[in-house]
């Protein structure tokens, strides 16, 4: 079948891009047609230290500024392994020849709400992008979905892969497909995926991982939005939101209990 007669009203990703994200648009792209992408632009590393610093203290604001340093110099010093990691999975972690994207300030943006509209979607995927503010939800045109690289609500937030192993939680070392509230990953659960690490992942590489076990559940979800059939389940977990780790815990973590 066509993808413009599977799927006659398009699908938008909002996002602040990278492979792991890329990967999952492309994958569906594959399944159910071009696909419509809102890029915004990442939040500053100045306004991501001073948020943390006023919702959990300098001290613990510093100490997760100090991994994510940390891990962006370990995409690189593990650079093979990612690249490895992408072949084996078939990931295709670049955009598409001519995939449509537009460029906007923010999710939470007049110009990101006005894309949206003029494209009329059935549905909008939210992946890897500022949580969206109460006053934009309510002007979605369509049901609102999210990705989140996490088991949830177990694992909401940041690095739910990561805080899963680290917690010796490997059973829940998974992805969400969830309904879009106010909360942070709080709505209802559609899908769920559980996979595990292989030898060699670390933080830096568990969202490509994470996305290759997670691309049938995307698929799935949205084609249950377009089909107007969205059904949510109780995973009977409790409810805890995850930041980054301090730079303190991470190679506390890393030393004692091998994870990475």
């Amino acid at each position: 079948m066509e993808p413009s007669k599977a799927n006659p009203r398009p699908i938008v990703v909002v996002t602040e891009g990278g492979p792991h994200i890329w990967a999952i648009i492309n994958a569906i792209a594959d399944r159910l047609g071009p696909v419509s992408v809102v890029l915004e632009t990442p939040e500053s590393k100045k306004q991501l230290l001073l948020g943390r610093a006023r919702r959990q203290g300098w001290v613990s604001a510093v100490g997760q500024l100090g991994t994510m340093v940390l891990t962006r110099l370990g995409k690189r010093f593990f650079a093979s392994h990612a690249a490895r990691l992408i072949v084996d999975q078939k990931l295709q972690t670049e955009p598409k020849l001519g995939q449509k994207t537009i460029n906007v300030p923010s999710a939470n943006a007049p110009e990101c709400l006005q894309a949206i509209t003029d494209l009329q979607p059935g549905v909008v995927l939210l992946a890897g992008c500022r949580l969206l503010s109460r006053q934009t939800l309510a002007k979605m045109p369509c049901p609102v979905l999210n990705y989140h690289a996490g088991i949830a609500p177990k694992y909401r937030g940041m690095n739910g892969g990561y805080w899963a192993l680290a917690l010796g939680d490997a059973q829940n070392f998974g992805t969400t497909v969830h309904l879009v509230d106010a909360g942070v990953d709080t709505g209802g659960v559609l899908k769920q995926a559980r996979g595990r690490p292989e030898p060699g992942d670390t933080i830096s590489s568990y969202a490509l991982r994470q996305a290759a076990f997670s691309r049938d559940i995307c698929f799935e979800a949205l084609s249950d939005a377009l089909a107007g059939k969205l059904a949510t389940s109780d995973p009977d977990l409790p409810s805890k939101q995850w930041y980054h780790p301090t730079i303190w815990f991470y190679l506390w973590t890393g030393v004692t209990k091998r994870v990475w």
